[in-house]
């Protein structure tokens, strides 16, 4: 009986037990379902501050943000301006720019054209130059014919001297004209045509010397004529004295022709005819004194000249070179005069 008393004492105490396990159990779950909820809260109360601050911070970062915009955007409202201000500036400038461009087209035009007109200048400078040139070699030609021309003048004129040197004639031969002076009062009597006998002797003994000299081969090609002038002296009328002058100098061409062939050969005789020429020049050209009034008997004359070819070209350049003609006549091809003189004296 026992037995059976103290099993049930075990049996309510094992019931309190199970009784007072549960409890603890229970209380266990409690404080394990309080400390997950004040966890949880805590997690949640740590979320909502972090979530708070996050907040906090984005706000901040937003109004620094919007600060920053609002910077910015008065930024590029001062830059707006400014970019404005700059637009009308450059459309000023680039009205400016069109204006200059539009002056340099117009300057570009015009120096077309003044380039152009150089141009054109340029090549008339050219031609010019090329015709100066052209004109300086002809000038260069003639020029070498005039030095071959006085050269041969020269020949000419020394050949003269020497030949009435080793004649033994005593003449008076000019060094740079080549005139011949003989004594007025032996060709002609006063007022006559007639060649007196002394006249003719004189003429026998000139004539020969100067026409032999003329016809020598070596100076044959540059003759150009033979010439026989007459001159009267300044009394009487000049129609008078034209036919005096003409008549004594037909006279003196006359007895050349005479007496050609006692020492001119058949060919030099056909060659004088071709070159000889005869003038009557009146009272033209009266020979003065040293006092500058007229000498009479020497003014009573007959010259025989010599002219040789292209000498009146020569004549004009010297003009040219000596600055007393227009240059325009360098292109001429006249011939210049080199007479040598042969004065009959009356």
């Amino acid at each position: 009986m026992k037995r059976k008393r103290k099993s049930k004492g075990n049996r309510g105490f094992n019931v309190w037990r199970s009784y007072s396990d549960m409890m603890c159990g229970l209380l266990l779950l409690f404080v394990l379902i309080m400390c997950v909820t004040l966890f949880q809260a805590q997690k949640t109360y740590d979320d909502s501050i972090k979530e708070r601050d996050e907040r906090i911070a984005a706000q901040a970062q937003v109004i620094s943000q919007q600060t920053t915009l609002d910077e910015q955007q008065g930024q590029i409202e001062d830059k707006d301006q400014l970019l404005a201000a700059q637009k009308a500036k450059l459309d000023e400038q680039q009205a400016q720019l069109d204006e200059q461009q539009s002056k340099l087209d117009e300057l570009a035009a015009a120096l077309a054209d003044k380039q152009t007109t150089l141009d054109e200048q340029s090549t008339q400078l050219a031609a010019q130059q090329s015709a100066l040139d052209e004109k300086n070699k002809q000038l260069l030609n003639q020029q070498t014919q005039i030095e071959n021309i006085i050269g041969v003048k020269a020949d000419v004129i020394s050949a003269l001297k020497a030949e009435f040197t080793a004649q033994n004639l005593n003449v008076d031969i000019d060094s740079k004209t080549g005139a011949l002076m003989l004594d007025s009062n032996v060709m002609f009597d006063y007022n006559k045509a007639d060649l007196t006998e002394e006249g003719k002797a004189v003429l026998d003994q000139v004539l020969p010397i100067y026409c032999q000299v003329l016809m020598k081969e070596e100076y044959q090609d540059y003759l150009a004529e033979i010439i026989i002038d007459g001159y009267t002296d300044t009394s009487g009328d000049y129609a008078y004295n034209l036919s005096l002058s003409q008549q004594r100098s037909l006279a003196v061409a006359q007895y050349l022709l005479a007496i050609e062939g006692n020492f001119l050969s058949s060919t030099q005789e056909e060659d004088l005819k071709q070159v000889l020429t005869v003038n009557g020049h009146s009272m033209a050209n009266p020979i003065l004194d040293e006092d500058g009034n007229v000498d009479m008997d020497a003014s009573r004359r007959v010259e025989v000249k010599f002219r040789l070819k292209d000498e009146e070209m020569i004549d004009e350049l010297n003009k040219i070179m000596s600055g007393t003609t227009d240059t325009a006549e360098t292109g001429a091809s006249e011939t210049e005069t080199a007479d040598t003189e042969a004065q009959a004296a009356e």
